[in-house]
């Protein structure tokens, strides 16, 4: 169970590393192209 829940804790984090901008972008409610510079170079859209 606790193995289960490692998992799981490594899967959110990885995926919320993956989709940082819109994340970001989202919960402070700034445009996702304000954030890209930040980060300093345009992420590959997934979609």
């Amino acid at each position: 169970m606790v193995w289960l829940i490692i998992l799981l804790v490594l899967v959110a984090a990885g995926l919320a590393y993956v989709f940082r901008v819109p994340l970001l972008a989202k919960i402070l409610g700034q445009p996702r192209s304000r954030i890209e510079r930040h980060f300093g170079s345009k992420r590959k859209q997934l979609r």
